[in-house]
């Protein structure tokens, strides 16, 4: 009798690690499975009517690249072009933002040009973009 009384002993707890294991690996699944499905749905988004009190100024990028051609936005541009294309621009919205990136490599007599360009415009909304150095 006492090696059934062993075996009874033996059975009397239930280890449920692997059970709980089982449930947490089921979980995981189930989270990424429901994440995954919610990104694949398409919408139709309703359309507002834009306000012309929360419309933003759109700033224009005009971009010097290493090679010395020069874009507006992504298009690229003379500096006649350049000229009146933000003359246009600045007819239609004053307070016109304008940004200048110039590559580093570039000449630096191109991005004088652009920079007398802007003054010649009298846009007085301009930004120089640089590259933060990291320490």
């Amino acid at each position: 009798m006492s090696a059934s009384a062993e075996e009874k002993d033996v059975y009397d707890e239930i280890n449920i690690t692997p059970m709980l294991d089982l449930a947490y690996v089921l979980l995981v699944i189930f989270i990424i499975m429901t994440t995954a499905s919610v990104q694949g749905i398409k919408v139709n988004l309703p359309k507002a009517s834009e306000a012309p009190s929360i419309a933003k100024p759109k700033t224009k990028a005009v971009s010097v690249t290493a090679d010395g051609t020069i874009y507006l936005d992504a298009y690229p541009v003379t500096l006649q072009e350049l000229e009146n294309l933000l003359r246009q621009y600045k007819a239609a919205d004053p307070e016109l933002p304008v940004i200048v990136k110039g590559d580093s490599t570039v000449q630096y007599q191109k991005v004088v040009d652009v920079l007398d360009l802007m003054g010649r415009l009298e846009i007085t909304q301009l930004g120089l973009v640089t590259q933060r150095v990291v320490k």
